[in-house]
């Protein structure tokens, strides 16, 4: 892990970094094991780790964030000019959602694993198939 990824980490509460690395950890192994996907790169944006596919260009951006303004929370977000958060709330109506761009973890629940496994698993492949795209305006 890079310093100032680690750093930012480690910036976050206990609780929230616990949770904010087991997501970190789920993406990784997404990455691992679904075929074309290959290396992440780590880096921050916005100051949050984030995950790109850069080697294979294969997905969208994955961010873990953390914030004073949702102390509760961790989030994984997603860009909001896909339609990742969509696709998303339609099949796993028992998560929490914000907006168009963020699928919000509680602190105090265990992470629901198979649904967050299958989101992160859709982010890295999202442009495999140019039907996940939004029309332009």
């Amino acid at each position: 892990m890079r310093e100032d990824v680690e750093a930012a980490y480690n910036a976050m509460p206990n609780n929230a970094r616990r949770k904010a690395l087991a997501l970190r950890r789920l993406i990784l192994d997404a990455a691992g094991r679904v075929e074309g996907v290959g290396a992440l790169t780590e880096t921050l944006k916005w100051g949050e780790p984030a995950y790109l596919t850069e080697q294979s260009r294969s997905g969208s951006t994955i961010r873990i964030g953390w914030s004073a303004k949702r102390p509760d929370r961790v989030g994984l977000y997603f860009n909001c000019r896909t339609t990742l958060v969509d696709t998303f709330r339609s099949r796993f109506p028992e998560l929490e959602f914000e907006g168009n761009r963020a699928l919000l973890i509680p602190l105090t629940s265990a992470l629901p694993k198979p649904a967050l496994r299958a989101c992160i698993e859709s982010a890295l492949t999202y442009h495999r198939t140019k039907a996940h795209e939004r029309p332009r305006r």
